[in-house]
Parts: C-alpha cells; structure tokens; sequence
C-alpha cells in the first residue's frame, strides 16, 4: 500500500474516530436532557396529586373529625377523607391515563401501607420497593442507558406531607422503564441517523481533502530534488523511481534525507573551516580587521587591542559589529591615518606610522570586489603589523635556529670527546696504581700531577655530560595543570633562598584557575632559573613580582626584577648556550628555559632597562603558554583554594 493511500486512510480514521465519539457525547447529552424533562414533567405530577390530597384531608377532617385523640382514631379519619375525596381518586386516575411514562400513583403513610392507588390490588399492601428517578437522572450515562433500555423497572418520583417534622404522608408516582423507552426510541432513532450521516459525511470529506492537500507534494518532490542536485546529472535510482511512478511522499523523504545530509556536511565544513579561522586569528601578531561596504567591523582578531592601546584581555568581539569611526579615534596618529586611507578609496600596502608611544607599525588597505556581480567594493581588509613584533619574531627564528645548531654540534662534539676522556681516565688509574705511594718523592711529585690531571678530566667530564644533556631530546609528560599551583611550588622552594637575599617576591595571580598542558616539573625548572637569575641580578636585594594573567587563549607569566639590566648590545645573545656576564655563571639556564617553552609550544619575551639614572631600572621575563582546551567551571572549582596560597611571599 502507497504512503499516501496509507496517510489518506489515517486521517479518515481519525476524523471517523472524532465524529463517532462527538456522536455518542450528542445522543447521551439528548438522552439526559430527555430523562430530565421527564422528571421535570413527572415532578408537577406528583405536586398536583400532592395539593389535591391536602385538600382532601382538610376537607375531610373538618367534616368527620377523629372520635379521640389516638393516633388510630386519625389515621381511620385520615384514610376515609382520602378514600371519600372524589377530586383526588380523579387526578390520580388522569394521570394515568394520559401520562405517556406514568404506570401508577399511590399515597402511603410513613410506614409505607398504600392507602389509596390507582391498582386496586395494591391498597391496604405494603408499598414495593422501587429506584428513584431522580438517583437515574443524576447518575453516569452508562446506568441511564442500562435503565432505559434495560431490563423493564418502575422508577419512583415522590413527595411527602410533613407533620411536626416527619413524614406522615407521601405521594408516588410510578414511571415504568419500558414507556420511556417507547417515548425516546423515536428522537434516539432520528440522532443516530443524522451521527452516521455525519460520521460518513465527514469521512468522505476527510479523503477528500487529504488527498488534494498532498498533491502538491508533487510540485515540492521536484523542487527538492533540484536543491539536491545542485544542477547535476539526475541519478539513475531517481529516474527509475519517476519512471515507476513512486509514492510521492516517499520521494519526498528520500529527498529529505539526502538534503539534511548534506546540509550537515557543509555545515561540518563551515564549522571546521571557523574554527580554523578562529585559531589563526588568535594566534595571529598581526591585527586583522574586516569592515563591509557600510564600514562595519564583521571580523576582529585579538591583536587588534594591542595597536588601539586597549587592555590586552579586552575582549575583541566587542568590536564586531562597531563602525570604523568608533574604533578609531580621527585623533590618534593611527585612526587618523586609516580614516584618510578609506576616505580615499584606494589600496593602501605597508605604510609605515609611528605611534604616539614611539612604536613603529605599517597597515595595509584592500579592497574585495565582486566581480561576477558587477558591483564595486563589497569589503575592506586592513591589516595591522608591529614591526617590533616582526623583529622580535626574527630575533626568536634566529635564536631558534642557533639553539638548533648548537644542539647538533654539542650532539657530535660531546660523542668525539666523552671516547677520549674515558680512555684517559682509565690510563690515569692504571698509572695511579703503579705509582707507590712512599715513592712519591723519588719521581719528583708525579702523584700530585696525576691528582691535577684527574680533577681537569673530570671538570671536563661534567662540561661534556652537559652538553650531552642539553642535546639530548627532553621526553614531555603532558598532564592539565594550574599553573597557579606551577607557580606556587617554585615559590616553595626559594622562598628561604630569597630570605637570606634579602629579596621581597610579590606574586599577582587571577581569582579564576590558569590550565594549561605542560610538563609540571620542567616548567618549574624553568621557572626556578627565571627566578634565580633576578635574584643575582639584585646582589643588594629589592623586590621581585611574578605576575600571572590570561591573555586570550593564552596564559602569561611576567618575572619582573628591580636589578641592575642588561645592556642593549647584549639583549640578542642572553639565550645563547653558555653566554653569561656573571662571573660564576654557567650560560645555561636562560637557553635551557627558553628550549623548554618552545618544547610546550611557548614564547618568551625579555624587556630590560640597564640605564642606573632610571626609575625603571631592571628586567622582565615574559613567557606564554596555550591555555588548555576544554577548560570549564569544574576546574575553577578544584582550584579556587589555591589562590589564597600565592598572595604576597616575602
């Protein structure tokens, strides 16, 4: 069976099973108002027979009073008024005559005796139990259609005569189960032939319009599929499924599907390629800015803060959706500059400006054009560079590269030496062994150039094995950590030795957990030799602050020292293995931690002011780490406490 014939027949069904049912609540609702009128009618009955016996007894009694003052002598004058009064045996017997739904009416006493009927048979009997009409009336439909059109019953409608409170006479009139149902069979009969009329009518009308509002699913069939090929070759499943003349609403689902499908792989597209972009952009030194024809900022990346003089965790997406004059001020050198250039329309490549603050930057203006449209500029790219930046970067290629080199050098250096020294060593205590030791004054003092020689091929040894351990490849254990807490157990560990320095370490961390993925015990290290080096920079003591911040998708850490600096000229070479301007210095912590945060995918940077007339005289470290992805609140929560732990270490 097609789908559409199965989607027509539901819907008829439906509409069937929604008339069937408004149907049957339409003839109980008849039904109960037909057994309340009925009532109704039989109630004014009762009433009328009711005022007819008063007055027969008061009439009656005043004519024949009882002979004393006993109850049976008023009963006796009771039963003969009611029996004497012909006005009352008149009412009950019309009643009955032309009441279509009425079988009887008796009076009883309040024992239930019948003292006067309309069945002969039953007066001077007990009265027969009989359910009242009003409990059928008031009841669920199911009992009053059981009632009805049941098992034949007299139902009771009743009213009683009060004497000093209670009930000394009562009025019933019998309404038999079988004339209602001969009084309702008609109407009933009528109501059901008009719900099966509308029950047929609204099915016919139900298929009927199913079917012509799924017809144009042929028209959206086709109109799919021209989506779905994209102006393609028709596949061959199709054309069979057109030719064998398919369900429509089957093609229709199919077609669906293979649009979703689709639309999820462009989607998945689109993601990745944003989630590219958004990377490059936070990664990116250069400012990039992308304004559309009405000068609207539609993409910013985050170096952008640091040409408009904004703090650097200033969030950039605040700038989206800005005008160009709202970034940039027409008073700055910068703003002025980038307002004449779009003012004028044209490209502009790598000019260079300098800015208030004396850095130097170069921007560059292009125009995107749709040229399949035939319109003119449709987008504007500007770019922003620091040269200091570029430069910087250079200077950090270039110290890579010398690390690199000095890496395979040491590599080779220390395998060609460590055979020779291990040789010697060995010779040496060969000749040590020979030498007695009360014949040392007979070879003129060889033992104690023995001893010389042992100490520089052993100083040698160490001067090899570090370059060994500085060649040799550094294996990373790459956990989630705060570096916080990183932080927090270098400051452990030198706390006394800044003590006895008499240095004074501040550190400035976050409230808001700092994760990053690193190798806690080398970025200690690292740490620790940034540390140490400002401390013997500051031979008369002073104060240290380790400042820790989020900058982007990156985590900042600033070592800064109130030492003596380091000259311009020697800048460029303090990374270099085993240069060092300390008389005791090694010249290898600063290139072992600048080779540690490039294995973590780090930067360092180093700023230093060594003019003894400055208030700013000193050096400041600056290194960035990626902060870890997937950083949620779960981990600020597991590292709240630890902020308390790095407040001011003296």
């Amino acid at each position: 069976m097609r789908l559409k014939t199965k989607l027509v027949l539901a819907a008829t069904g439906l509409t069937f099973a929604i008339v069937l049912v408004l149907s049957a609540l339409f003839v109980s609702e008849l039904l109960r108002q037909r057994i309340e009128q009925t009532a109704a009618a039989n109630d004014v009955l009762v009433h009328e027979v009711w005022l007819e016996m008063r007055k027969a007894i008061e009439t009656g009694l005043r004519a024949n009073p009882p002979v004393d003052r006993s109850d049976e002598a008023l009963h006796a004058a009771v039963v003969d008024a009611l029996r004497s009064h012909t006005a009352l045996i008149e009412v009950m017997n019309t009643i009955v005559r032309y009441s279509p739904t009425v079988q009887d009416v008796s009076v009883t006493d309040a024992h239930g005796m019948t003292l006067l009927s309309t069945d002969p048979d039953a007066v001077d009997q007990p009265s027969v139990f009989r359910f009242s009409l009003a409990s059928v009336q008031n009841g669920p439909i199911p009992r009053q259609m059981r009632v009805v059109f049941g098992k034949p019953r007299v139902l009771d409608i009743s009213q009683a005569l009060q004497r000093n409170g209670d009930p000394f006479l009562v009025v019933h009139v019998g309404v038999r189960s079988t004339f209602l149902k001969n009084s309702y069979e008609p109407w009933l009969l009528d109501a059901l032939i008009f719900a099966a009329l509308a029950a047929l009518a609204a099915m016919l009308s139900a298929g009927l319009l199913a079917n012509v509002a799924l017809r144009p699913l042929e028209a959206i069939s086709a109109r799919l599929e021209s989506l779905t090929l994209a102006g393609g070759a028709i596949p061959e499943k199709l054309l069979e499924s057109r030719n064998t003349r398919s369900d429509a609403v089957v093609r229709v689902t199919k077609t669906l599907d293979r649009l979703g499908e689709q639309m999820r792989t462009q989607e998945a597209g689109y993601t990745a390629l944003q989630a590219n972009l958004n990377q490059m952009l936070d990664t990116l030194r250069d400012g990039v800015l992308l304004f559309t024809a009405d000068r609207r900022a539609v993409m910013v990346s985050d170096a952008v803060a640091y040409f408009l003089g904004a703090p650097l965790n200033e969030d950039h997406e605040k700038l989206v959706g800005m005008r160009l004059e709202e970034i940039f001020a027409p008073d700055s050198v910068l703003g002025e500059a980038v307002l004449e250039a779009f003012a004028e329309g044209g490209q502009v490549s790598a000019q260079a400006l300098t800015l208030e603050d004396g850095r130097q930057v170069q921007f560059s203006l292009d125009r995107i054009d749709d040229k399949l449209a035939g319109v003119g500029s449709v987008a504007t790219l500007l770019t922003l560079r620091d040269m200091e930046s570029v430069a910087q970067l250079g200077q950090e290629l270039e110290v890579a590269r010398r690390l690199a080199a000095i890496g395979r050098l040491t590599a080779g250096v220390g395998h060609e030496v460590k055979n020779p020294i291990n040789a010697m060593v060995l010779h040496l205590e060969l000749l040590r062994g020979k030498l007695a030791p009360g014949g040392a004054e007979a070879f003129g003092g060889a033992q104690r150039h023995v001893e010389i020689l042992a100490g520089e091929m052993q100083r040698l040894d160490r001067v090899v094995q570090t370059l060994a351990d500085f060649s040799r490849p550094m294996e990373l254990h790459l956990r989630e950590h705060d570096l916080r807490q990183v932080v927090g157990v270098v400051m452990d560990l030198t706390s006394a030795e800044m003590k006895e320095n008499r240095v004074r370490v501040v550190v400035e961390a976050p409230k808001d957990p700092l994760m990053v993925r690193v190798d806690a015990q080398l970025m200690q290290q690292a740490l620790l030799n940034l540390l140490l080096n400002g401390m013997q920079a500051m031979p008369e003591g002073g104060a240290m602050v380790v400042r820790m911040r989020r900058d982007h998708q990156f985590a900042v850490v600033e070592v800064i020292d109130e030492g003596e600096g380091i000259p311009p000229e020697l800048l460029p070479r303090i990374f270099e293995l085993y240069f060092t301007t300390k008389p005791k210095g090694s010249g290898i912590g600063l290139a072992m931690t600048y080779r540690i945060l490039q294995l973590h995918g780090g930067a360092m940077e180093v700023r230093s002011n060594a003019d003894p007339n400055s208030v700013e005289r000193g050096t400041t470290f600056t290194f960035r780490l990626p902060v870890a992805a997937g950083v949620g609140g779960e981990s600020r929560k597991a590292a709240g406490a630890v902020h308390k732990e790095l407040g001011e270490r003296v």
